[in-house]
């Protein structure tokens, strides 16, 4: 037995392990490769698992694709201002900040069947072929544009271009029935962020700012210039509205309002040292009355402009509660074209705060929300509703109480106007007032082109019968008339009528001035100049008022300038 043991011992260990090496490979063979254990180096994960897809999945996929729909879901998971920009979108989402683009130098209307000129931009392409407002598009390249329902982001595709390419229109201009054919070579078109200068009362100009572009500053210097020149010694800057741009833009035009060795705004974030800006005492306005103008649209560099000017005590904001945002991105290029814009940092005004309103990484929906929340709270009719008890104070050159953590509070409430407001005109102004400013431009163009003046052409529109002739269009267009709700609104139709229809012979110059006619923020600011009370004190602002006192803030001492440009959206 011992023999034949020691003999057969051997071939049933052999047997056995053969035996298992193949119940092994078999099994392994059997459940697939599921349970494969797959190296990747360096912590790439993300690039290991496409590579797993790319090479081993069943159906061909593209991988292009899946990135492009990956990318933004990683980025969906941190700040809401963090962003992902595919190539395809890269360009048009830059021109807003560069300050122009390349086309063909004009603005359009295409409520109607065809592409309506409204506007040829001075000096431009279009001006130097020969285009005139109220020229219609019927065809591009040869291609027909008209009669039929035309996408806006077609149109745009055809008309921009890359510099010095030509592009051919055919266009149908009134009272002569051929259609005539100019040869366009694009050129770089002007996207002004000034919207307009004027002097709004004796001696006080009105600057209406609506983003910060690489070229708003200068523009902003043209515009003091042109106004001084006029006699203005003292300047309303609305930022009503104006969602932000670059950093850099914004503390080079608040510089131009303060003095020497003040704080401006200061960065700080993980990978980036605090930096402190200062004014450096170079502005052309530093002893001129401001006031600047805010509401929940005024977003990011709008608020760094804001609250330079509010915690050096240099001037008053008027308006509403900011949007609150204080985030500063940078924004970063891929080879593909793409571009990342990740926040890299905080800013803070002169008194220290934040205005970053709060947020939870990766819930955009209920950051989306706050405005519309900020509404359902009646936060826009009454500075009552705005909720101070969980925000941090901080204060003023001269000891004022500010708030941090949700948008520079103003230091004068003005509520939301409703006055004129009703479910009709909130109807027409939706869907038929605008249209109906296009078509009755056109229809009278001989006469409203030959005014010399938006005021003429102003005083002229206030003899027609607008009113009437626009609700009976209204009707026509399925408004039913609504006597009781046009009487209430009458004052405010007509006077967009107006602004509109002067908008499209002379531009924004004449169209601001009627639109903000009537409108009690500017009023207000015009009233607070006037009354030499545009520089706060400690009991300058005993109406309603979000500022209090508070003890006096540590003294600026001066730095050499340091700016870093950052895009902030």
């Amino acid at each position: 037995m011992k023999k034949r043991l020691s003999v057969w011992l051997p071939v049933i260990i052999a047997v056995s392990i053969a035996l298992g090496i193949f119940i092994g490979n078999y099994y392994r063979m059997s459940v697939g490769q599921n349970h494969k254990l797959f190296s990747y180096t360096g912590g790439n994960k993300i690039n290991a698992v496409l590579e797993l897809i790319n090479e081993q999945y069943v159906d061909t996929v593209n991988i292009h694709d899946m990135v492009e729909g990956v990318i933004p879901k990683i980025f969906s998971e941190l700040d809401p201002h963090s962003l992902y920009i595919s190539a395809a979108d890269a360009a048009g989402v830059n021109e807003e900040l560069e300050g122009s683009f390349s086309g063909i130098g004009v603005s359009f209307n295409m409520q109607t069947d065809t592409i309506l000129i409204v506007s040829v931009i001075p000096g431009g392409p279009s001006e130097k072929a020969g285009l005139q407002r109220f020229d219609r598009i019927i065809t591009i390249n040869d291609s027909i544009f008209a009669g039929k329902k035309i996408d806006q982001n077609d149109v745009m595709k055809n008309l921009r271009g890359s510099k010095n390419s030509t592009v051919r229109l055919g266009v149908k201009r009134r009272n002569i029935p051929d259609l005539l054919t100019f040869e366009v070579t694009r050129g770089d078109v002007p996207v002004y962020s000034v919207d307009v200068a004027y002097e709004v009362n004796k001696n006080t100009g009105y600057i209406k700012v609506s983003k910060f572009t690489r070229t708003t500053y200068n523009e902003l210097i043209t515009a003091i210039a042109k106004l001084k020149q006029q006699g203005c010694n003292a300047f309303i800057v609305d930022l009503r509205g104006n969602s932000g741009g670059i950093m850099e833009t914004a503390v080079n035009m608040v510089n131009e309002f303060l003095p020497q060795g003040r704080l401006i705004v200061y960065t700080e974030g993980k990978a980036y040292p605090r930096s402190d800006i200062y004014a450096n005492g170079t502005g052309t306005c530093i002893g001129d009355p401001i006031v600047v103008l805010t509401d929940e649209g005024s977003a990011s560099a709008s608020e760094i402009f804001a609250g330079a000017i509010q915690d050096n005590d240099r001037g008053l904001i008027i308006g509403r509660r900011t949007y609150g945002k204080g985030l500063v991105q940078t924004q970063i290029g891929l080879t593909d074209g793409s571009q990342l814009r990740l926040t890299i940092a905080r800013y803070y005004t002169p008194s220290g705060r934040s205005i970053q309103k709060e947020y939870k990484m990766g819930d955009n929906e209920n950051y989306e929300m706050d405005i519309y929340n900020r509404y359902q709270h009646g936060e826009f009719y009454s500075a009552d509703s705005i909720k101070m008890d969980n925000l941090s104070e901080f204060h003023t050159s001269i000891g004022r109480t500010v708030y941090g953590g949700g948008g520079i509070m103003p230091d004068i409430f003005i509520p939301s106007d409703t006055s004129g407001v009703t479910s009709y005109f909130n109807s027409v102004a939706r869907t038929t007032l605008n249209l109906y400013t296009m078509l009755y431009s056109d229809e009278h163009f001989e006469k409203l082109s030959s005014f010399k003046t938006y005021q003429e052409l102003y005083n002229y529109l206030q003899t027609q019968s607008l009113l009437e002739d626009f609700t009976d269009f209204a009707a026509e267009q399925g408004i039913k008339k609504r006597p009781t709700l046009i009487a209430i609104s009458a004052k405010l139709i007509e006077s967009q009528l107006y602004a509109y229809i002067v908008r499209n012979f002379f531009d924004e110059a004449g169209f601001f001035p009627i639109y903000y006619k009537d409108d009690p923020t500017l009023l207000r600011a015009i009233q607070v100049i006037k009354e030499g009370k545009s520089v706060p004190t400690l009991d300058s602002l005993s109406e309603k008022s979000i500022s209090e006192c508070a003890s006096p803030l540590r003294r600026y001492s001066l730095s050499k300038e340091r700016v870093h440009e950052h895009k902030v959206g």
